[in-house]
């Protein structure tokens, strides 16, 4: 899939250091770009990201709800024991890329030390 360089770019930029996965994903599910935090749990560039992880892990997707609204959505979610907020947020331009990402998938907020920086974090 060939996306404009400066999309890819500008994702790095933004999400390279986000401490959590967070991918930029085109309409057909392609994964377009990863930060370094996927590769923890091993999502990479080229793949679809529904093959990613079980099928009960993708029930309730709002992919298709952000492009055909062009709004960010989310929602809350347990998953093996972990509440998740998944987001799915559309590009500004590009109707058919969004943005994906999770809070709580790789770190346990409620148990993490008050030190006001994430570095050096063990997922």
């Amino acid at each position: 899939m060939m996306v404009d360089s400066k999309i890819i770019e500008a994702f790095d930029l933004m999400w390279g250091n986000f401490p959590e996965p967070a991918t930029l994903v085109h309409k057909s599910k392609e994964v377009i770009a990863t930060n370094t935090a996927c590769k923890v749990v091993g999502l990479e560039k080229g793949m679809n990201c529904v093959t990613h992880g079980a099928p009960e892990a993708h029930k309730g997707c709002l992919a298709n709800k952000a492009l055909r609204s062009q709004e960010a959505t989310f929602k809350k979610a347990k998953y093996a024991e972990k509440e998740i907020i998944s987001y799915w947020l559309p590009v500004d331009g590009y109707p058919e890329l969004f943005i994906h990402f999770g809070v709580g998938a790789t770190i346990n907020y409620n148990t993490m030390p008050d030190k006001g920086s994430m570095h050096k974090v063990a997922l």
